[in-house]
């Protein structure tokens, strides 16, 4: 085995040993469910998520073949909770945690969803359920149990799939027909329109469309037997499993069939995460136990820096360290936080014990104590043997105690020996690597404690090492008390260095500038929206650290900033601006980045991604670049994109993506900057999909207010953690053009006109060659046998760049019927002859118009027309026969005439009673109904007599 294979297999064990969600042998474990510090301290909570929990495990074990259940489960609740029952957090944040309770946006209600940033079969990044959700049980009338909705979103997460219904196309023409949008069609839909006055009445027809008018809506009786499907409708009783193949409709415009386009089933066994374990695991020979659980909390957040000060740091890597450790002490660490700091080289010495961080003079006092020389060699195992113990000075153990462990990353030592034990303290280790060479036991302590890998390079002007201390935060949930980091930016000149930084609504408290350079004190000149202008007489000086900084007391004026700094000989110079939130319930804009890959192998392509939001709420319209560098030096820029085509799985999500294809070996760093794009940035409405459907007359969703959607100008930064790519060949394989995802298709008279995204020669980048489109009656041949379609001629059309919307109308060789609903899918081809994958069916149908509105056939509406028309026709008769009576026997007394006239009102109650039934009215009064029964026979026997 060749040393290139042993180094991606032990790369891979690393990332299969990583913390995060495993099974264990049949059951889950860690799974860590994560409640936000801005949730009030109510100790219900945690009963309901072991309920949810407990519920949703035995759920789980029937859905998938009594195969799996969840074993193990961690909650974390708040840090300024009361308890004695809590046990001391290890690896375990807010951050890092797969399922969250957060208060959301009151517009947004209180709808469970999942975040699933990739495509169909990659594991989505959490669960979110609010506080309302869990403890207000009327909302399971809505919802559905709450075991049910968690296994439908723990399908969602862990699995990578979708939903199987459709909100905004609720309806679908089938075979002349019309279809409610569900998976799968055995479960029964009638159709009714709601009055204002909470009745039910025959639904409208758009006689645009021959589809059901908006106000339609299909509703579903809960007792009917079908057992399919969990990611259609988890609430209706008798549904206990997922889609399978045999049963799967392919025709419903559902995302599931735009991502996959396959069953849901399929996609757990043969596309997820689990899929080789789910084939390979034997059934459960008995139910499965309960869930056991742990109740944790993090408390104040304690963090030792441990710092190389050997020889290979000497020059400018001792002083970046210290520039970027004191941004770190100044403006990042928290308020009440406990440090330590700890240097090593050849041996290993305690600059500070644990030191509450209780004003800016302690934050002061600790940069002092920073080091400023290096000399000797590289013992990691001291240094990281000093940290733990400064850790467990406070309680006796470094349990999720944080460590930021900066190398150049080559050990004299044998780190191999000491990182087992530093794993096995509990502590949560961050490692920043300069070297290119980085030992992997690096990697190993991060990705096995829940800290992070960081290998920024040594450039002056890159600022990486600044960027990587900025992003080692401990999120909590509350951002408002975290900073965010505006600006980071840098260039080598011998001018001007000029640009614009945005301090907008959402942040402006505790601003500050900082400017480093290289060579020589610069001029610097910042002014403020409103024209004032700081200078150095405004800054403070570190000339050891050659480093200016500009604190903005109180709040930062809202708007554009702009700086100019003006260097006299050429020298590298670099910029940090961070901020915080100003107000207490205006959480700020931030951005969130990763790849969905820390390891390739270049047979893969890799995606990045960038998340904009402020309090779940997307931010749509940005301008967002990503910059991925080498240890090489090789730079790649990608604009990301949130089109909702090529690698981006939702439009207008605030999730912004794009294919990464010109890897090179070695480590490579990520950053991501974002702004407003001309103004057009704004707040989108969160895209809940849930399947929430009223299977029977059930109380309405709660109502969404929407709210002011301007967001203005603004400027953000953040930094992903270092991957690593290992190239099976010299060079990347040749990626071809990406699947289309959002063809649409339309029939105007006799012509169709097809819009797509456009796809690029590689993936979502560049240019393709050619495109071909086919078309059918029958979606499954298209679907399965692309090539036996029919063709259409595309000689005339010319692929533009991907991105690009793409336009193509033409007529078909055939006479298109009214009602015909016909299919379409497209494939591109690259320059090398690599052809897409097949996009996904887009179908449309021709409709005429009509010349009013129609109504719907509704079998139990007729039924019900039907029942209503006979009882009128049955008290008509009897009425007749009363009176017919009372003409003809006068000399009878009144007794017979009170008894018909008795038995016609009973018939009346008896036609409510059936009419009751059959709208499901629950306010029927059983005894009168047989009252009413028993007359009826008894009138009737009377007559025959």
């Amino acid at each position: 085995m060749d040393s290139r294979m042993v180094f991606v297999l032990l790369w891979m064990l690393l990332l299969s040993t990583s913390t995060g969600i495993k099974l264990d042998g049949n059951g889950y474990v860690d799974v860590v469910i994560a409640i936000s510090s801005k949730v009030p301290q109510d100790n219900r909570l945690i009963d309901k998520i072991k309920e949810m929990v407990t519920e949703g495990s035995l759920y789980l074990y029937h859905a998938l073949d009594e195969k799996v259940y969840f074993k193990e489960a961690t909650i974390l609740v708040p840090p300024q909770w009361n308890g004695t029952n809590f046990t001391k957090a290890r690896t375990e944040s807010f951050g890092k945690a797969k399922i969250r309770i957060d208060n959301a946006n009151p517009s947004y209600g209180f709808e469970p969803y999942t975040n699933q940033y990739g495509e169909c079969g990659a594991e989505g990044e959490y669960i979110h359920f609010t506080p309302e959700y869990l403890l207000n049980d009327t909302l399971t009338e809505l919802y559905g149990s709450r075991g049910k909705i968690f296994v439908h979103e723990w399908a969602h997460l862990r699995w990578g799939v979708f939903d199987e219904c459709n909100g905004e196309k609720p309806f679908y023409h089938s075979n002349g027909g019309i279809e409610a949008t569900r998976c799968s069609k055995n479960i029964k839909v009638e159709f009714y329109e709601v009055t204002a006055g909470g009745s039910l009445q025959q639904c409208s027809i758009d006689p645009q469309t021959s589809l059901p008018t908006k106000g339609c809506m299909f509703f579903l009786d809960r007792n009917q037997i079908t057992n399919s499907s969990i990611m259609f409708l988890p609430s209706l009783n008798a549904v206990t499993t997922f889609c399978h193949e045999n049963e799967h409709n392919y025709e419903a415009p559902n995302m599931q069939n735009k991502k996959c386009e396959k069953a849901t089933w399929t996609v757990i066994f043969e596309d997820s995460v689990d899929k080789d374990a789910l084939r390979s695991l034997k059934p459960l020979q008995s139910p499965p136990p309960p869930p056991s659980f742990k109740v944790v909390q993090r408390k104040q957040r304690v963090v030792c820096l441990i710092l190389d000060v050997s020889g290979s740091m000497a020059g400018s890597r001792i002083l970046q360290q210290q520039q970027a450790a004191t941004h770190f002490l100044r403006n990042i660490i928290e308020n009440q936080a406990r440090v330590g700091i700890v240097q090593f080289s050849t041996e290993a010495s305690t600059l500070s014990r644990l030191t509450t961080i209780s004003s800016d003079t302690t934050r002061e006092n600790l940069i002092k104590l920073l080091p400023k020389v290096a000399g000797g060699w590289t013992n990691m195992c001291l240094g990281l043997s000093q940290g733990l113990q400064i850790l467990q000075e406070d309680n006796g153990d470094a349990l999720g105690d944080e460590i930021i462990f900066l190398t150049d990353g080559q050990a004299t030592d044998n780190i191999a020996v000491c990182v087992p034990s530093a794993i096995q303290s509990g502590a949560i280790i961050h490692t920043l690597a300069f070297s290119n060479s980085a030992a992997r036991e690096l990697t190993e302590m991060a990705n096995k404690t829940g800290g992070q890998f960081l290998s920024p390079n040594d450039k002056t002007t890159s600022n990486q090492l600044m960027d990587a201390f900025a992003s080692l935060t401990l999120s909590t949930g509350d951002y408002i008390k975290e900073p965010v980091q505006l600006e980071s930016v840098g260039a080598r000149t011998s001018d001007w260095f000029n640009g614009t930084v945005s301090v907008d609504q959402t942040v402006g408290n505790k601003t500050s500038f900082v400017i480093i350079y290289e060579t020589s004190f610069p001029s610097v000149y910042i002014q403020s929206p409103s024209g004032s202008v700081y200078t150095q007489t405004n800054m403070s000086h570190d000339v050891s650290q050659k480093t200016v900084t500009l604190k903005i007391p109180g709040t930062a004026e809202h708007g554009d900033w702009k700086y100019s700094i003006q260097a006299k000989i050429l020298q590298a110079l670099t910029l940090t601006v961070t901020s915080q939130a100003t107000q207490a319930d205006v959480p700020p804009i931030i951005v969130k980045t990763h790849m969905n890959q820390q390891f390739s192998d270049g047979t893969k392509p890799m995606i990045v991604f960038a998340e904009v939001s402020q309090s779940y709420r997307p931010v749509i319209n940005a301008e967002v670049w990503a910059t991925l560098e080498s240890e090489t030096g090789s730079i790649h820029i990608l604009q990301l994109l949130d089109n909702g085509a090529g690698a981006d799985a939702f439009q207008n999500d605030g999730i912004y993506s794009r294919y990464f294809t010109k890897m090179v070996n070695g480590r490579s760093s990520l950053k991501v900057r974002v702004k407003n794009q001309d103004g057009q940035t704004k707040f989108a409405a969160l895209y809940v999909p849930g399947c929430v459907l009223n299977v029977q007359l059930s109380p309405p969703k709660p109502p969404i207010f929407e709210e002011p959607l301007d967001v203005g100008n603004f400027t953000r930064t953040d930094t992903g953690e270092s991957f690593m790519v290992k190239l099976s060949g010299q060079a990347p394989s040749n990626f071809p053009p990406n699947r289309i995802t959002d063809l649409s298709a339309e029939i105007q008279e006799d012509t169709v006109l097809l819009n797509w995204t456009a796809p690029g020669e590689d993936l979502d980048q560049g240019t393709a060659k050619s495109y071909e489109i086919r078309w059918s009656f029958d979606l499954k041949m298209l679907r399965f046998n692309f090539s036996n379609g029919h063709e259409v001629n595309t000689t005339a059309v010319s692929p533009q760049k991907a991105g690009s919307v793409e336009q193509h109308s033409f007529n078909l060789n055939i006479t298109i019927q009214n009602g015909t609903t016909l299919f379409f899918a497209v494939q591109s081809e690259d320059k090398q002859k690599a052809k897409s994958e097949t996009s996904n069916i887009a179908q449309a149908s021709k409709i005429l118009p009509g010349p009013k509105p129609q109504g719907i056939s509704n079998p139990g509406m007729n039924l019900t027309v039907l029942v209503i028309s006979l009882c009128v026709v049955t008290v008509v008769l009897c009425f007749i026969v009363v009176v017919v009576v009372c003409a003809l026997c006068v000399s009878l007394n009144n007794g017979f005439l009170y008894f018909s006239l008795t038995i016609t009102f009973q018939v009346i109650v008896l036609c409510r009673c059936v009419y009751s039934k059959i709208m499901k009215k629950k306010k029927t009064d059983k005894i009168k109904c047989i009252l009413s029964q028993n007359s009826l026979l008894a009138f009737c026997f009377t007559v025959l007599e």
